[in-house]
């Protein structure tokens, strides 16, 4: 009996000292405590990536793989073999975090090997903090559980566990994801030397802020509850795992975690979520949400180089129109994911003159917004962006000399300034700027416009660009792209591209608020058919055509006089009679 005993002992400290070397035995112990099923193997590669991976890591894997719970039981098995250690829990709420906390503490006191741990007299023990048994006395407890909103500054860790502090309510505007992500750079305050950081979570757009971590250190892997059908998207932090499986052949859509979701249980949460919830949720890829989020893409744009005073008479968008491969760094850089400039998929070969040229001026103090500009004019139902950009300065001499040069080479014939700077104190400074810039101009001012402005602008832009109505000067582009390498925010497109209709969406939207007003002063430009228009246009001038033709005759008969003039004028006047009611035949064709 007593060997029998003693070879029992000596197991289970083999088995022990076993499940200290490797989380992942530890694991499984831990999961047969709860009465779980073996740890899957999805589960197991999260296991060895938290022991084995580097200092600062970033944990993306689809919901429901019990990323959380895993963690947890890392930190009681850090605490385990390092009783000193301190261990600092952060989430998007205190609850929460305490969450975390509670289940630590709860496998402390229902695993036996853990006895050693359990808390004991005079030693901190609550829900959101509590010391383990063996730890020397301390300032801080061996685990705290804080919201990222929390009291994180003068806190000390070894450890810093930030599970899903990136959530759909504090995510959601740019402004907010830059709070949030000056918060989290209070980590590096707190954490001791040698010490390490470690993310859990799931993007909620395609800026997110996990997506800046990488640049600051972090490593990122990713795993997913499906193959996918483009891994390309993930931008090579795929788990080494999944691309194992991926080059072993597996199809693509098929589950990954088969133990964990099958086909079949997949297929339920894909119809239960939706596409865009179930690409977040369980593919990790933000794209399809921030499609929903943002009404405005590059794609419906057309592209194309215009010149000063005139336009195509007629342009053609398609959904496979030509890609602008030269602009694809450029799309990148402005635009969000799978985003492209496009030119037309056909253009007239005859042009016009523009019908409408306005200049909108969106004003600024001595903030940090922008006094920004659009020149936009109109012909046809189309609406032609030639001209966008932006002053640090606000009222200062040389930003109104800077704009009334930029109307007047743009040939803008009206300038329109937003009335909400200084009750209109603006217009009465650019005037006197305009006289001497010799720009005559009408000048006029309009108010903002009732409800919020982020609603407001997408109101006016969306339906616009889904018609694919408004198309951009190249140089436009080139020049905004320039920009948005050193200031992006500052960049039209990018502004365009973020904006959402919550409030705050956007931290600075001074072009793109420039863009918005011009849109809405030359809304009456785009009424009726842009097809019509055009053959309205051709008559027009083969009328004028016909007029010139008269005239010209007249002056040579009464100049020279005879029976061979009278005929020629005859026939040039039936030509064009012939080409007149052509056009009005095709117009009635297209009706």
């Amino acid at each position: 009996m007593p060997s029998r005993i003693t070879a029992e002992r000596r197991a289970a400290a083999r088995l022990h000292a076993a499940m200290r070397r490797d989380f992942r035995l530890f694991l499984g112990l831990v999961w047969r405590k709860l009465g779980l099923p073996k740890p899957t193997p999805i589960q197991f590669d999260i296991a060895r990536y938290l022991q084995r991976g580097p200092r600062r890591k970033l944990v993306m894997a689809f919901r429901g793989v019990g990323k959380s719970w895993i963690f947890s039981a890392f930190i009681a098995w850090r605490l385990w073999n390092e009783p000193d250690l301190k261990v600092l829990v952060v989430s998007a709420s205190k609850p929460a975090a305490d969450q975390v906390a509670r289940f630590v503490r709860r496998l402390i006191s229902e695993l036996p090997v853990l006895r050693t741990l359990r808390p004991r007299a005079g030693q901190r023990d609550s829900a959101s903090a509590f010391d383990v048994g063996p730890a020397r006395p301390a300032k801080d407890p061996s685990l705290r559980a804080v919201g990222v909103n929390g009291q994180i500054t003068g806190s000390r860790a070894d450890l810093i566990l930030a599970d899903d502090v990136e959530t759909q309510n504090n995510a959601l505007t740019a402004g907010a994801r830059a709070r949030l992500s000056e918060q989290i750079k209070e980590f590096d305050a707190v954490l001791r030397p040698g010490g390490g950081v470690t993310f859990l979570g799931t993007p909620q757009s395609v800026e997110t802020i996990y997506a800046a971590l990488s640049e600051r250190g972090y490593a990122l892997r990713i795993w997913p509850a499906e193959a996918p059908s483009d891994p390309s998207i993930y931008q090579g932090r795929l788990a080494p795992f999944v691309s194992r499986r991926l080059a072993q052949g597996v199809e693509p859509g098929a589950p990954l975690d088969p133990d964990r979701f099958d086909g079949a249980d997949l297929a339920a949460r894909r119809a239960s979520y939706g596409p865009a919830g179930y690409a977040l949720q369980f593919l990790l890829d933000a794209r399809q949400t921030d499609a929903a989020r943002h009404p405005l893409r590059l794609g419906d744009l057309i592209v194309l180089e215009l010149e000063e005073a005139q336009a195509p008479n007629r342009l053609v968008w398609a959904a496979e129109g030509p890609a602008l491969d030269d602009l694809g760094a450029a799309a990148a850089l402005l635009g969000l994911s799978d985003d492209r400039f496009q030119g037309p998929a056909e253009r007239s070969a005859d042009s016009a003159p523009f019908a409408e040229a306005v200049m909108t001026v969106d004003p600024s103090g001595r903030g940090r917004d922008e006094t920004a500009y659009a020149v936009v004019k109109a012909l046809n139902g189309m609406l032609y962006l030639t001209r966008s950009g932006g002053f640090e300065g606000g009222y200062e001499p040389e930003t109104l000399a800077a704009l009334a040069e930029i109307g007047k080479a743009a040939g803008a014939r009206r300038c329109v300034v937003e009335r909400d700077f200084g009750d209109g104190m603006f217009a009465r400074l650019l005037e006197p700027a305009m006289r001497r810039a010799g720009w005559r101009a009408a000048l006029e001012e309009r108010g903002a416009g009732g409800r919020g402005k982020e609603r407001r602008m997408a109101d006016l832009l969306e339906p616009v660009m889904a018609q694919h109505r408004l198309a951009v000067d190249r140089a436009v582009v080139v020049a905004d792209a320039a920009i948005a390498e050193s200031a992006p925010e500052r960049a039209l497109f990018r502004q365009m591209t973020r904006l959402s209709r919550l409030e705050g969406a956007l931290p600075h939207d001074d072009r793109l608020d420039a863009l918005a007003l011009a849109v809405r002063v030359l809304a009456p430009a785009l009424s009726g058919d842009a097809d019509r228009a055009a053959e309205a246009t051709r008559a027009r001038r083969l009328r004028a055509d016909l007029r010139d033709v008269r005239a010209s005759l007249r002056e040579r008969l009464q100049g020279e006089g005879g029976l061979g003039a009278a005929a020629a004028a005859r026939r040039a006047r039936l030509r064009a009679r012939r080409a007149l009611q052509g056009s009005a035949s095709r117009r009635r064709w297209t009706k």
